[in-house]
């Protein structure tokens, strides 16, 4: 029978000599990749005083958007969270009031918007779903945490703050 690929090699059975069984050859080949690397450039980066550059199609954590004049974008249309193939994202939609157009841009907004980062694989599907640009992602790492709840985000955690408010602080 004939094999699919060429990639088998035959087996060299012939006894070994002297200097192979004290492993000389294989401990001078590796002593040999060891001086070499020491002159090549090293590959860790001290991270607090160095950073690693990204990639410009990086995708980090998640960030809700808010439009020019500080309105939330999100109308809790639900195909962000319909597009998540992990199923990450949850969401409330609830009727804006009146009274409160300068907080949402449409009539309906979300009540509540979560992402559990544990099961979000950064893929990028729910900014490339939402139709308002209110979801994209962003170039920073989900920060670490000891409890699983820790990592359940709420809408509170992934607004971009209000520009008008800061500028009065």
């Amino acid at each position: 029978m004939q094999a699919l690929t060429n990639r088998a090699k035959a087996v060299d059975r012939r006894p070994m000599s002297f200097a192979e069984k004290m492993y000389l050859p294989a401990i001078f080949k590796g002593m040999a990749i060891t001086f070499k690397h020491i002159f090549q450039k090293k590959s860790t980066i001290s991270y607090p005083e160095q950073k690693r550059p990204f990639s410009p199609v990086f995708r980090g954590l998640q960030i809700l958007n808010r439009d020019e004049e500080g309105r939330e974008r999100c109308t809790a249309c639900g195909l962000c969270a319909v597009a998540c193939p992990a199923e990450a994202i949850t969401m409330e939609a609830a009727e804006r009031k009146p009274g409160e157009e300068h907080l949402y841009r449409e009539e309906k907004y979300a009540a509540k918007y979560e992402i559990n980062m544990l099961r979000c694989i950064f893929c990028g599907f729910c900014e490339e779903a939402c139709p308002k640009d209110a979801v994209y992602l962003s170039e920073t790492f989900a920060p670490s945490n000891f409890q699983r709840k820790g990592f359940i985000y709420g809408k509170d955690d992934l607004l971009i703050p209000h520009p008008k408010d800061n500028q009065t602080k």
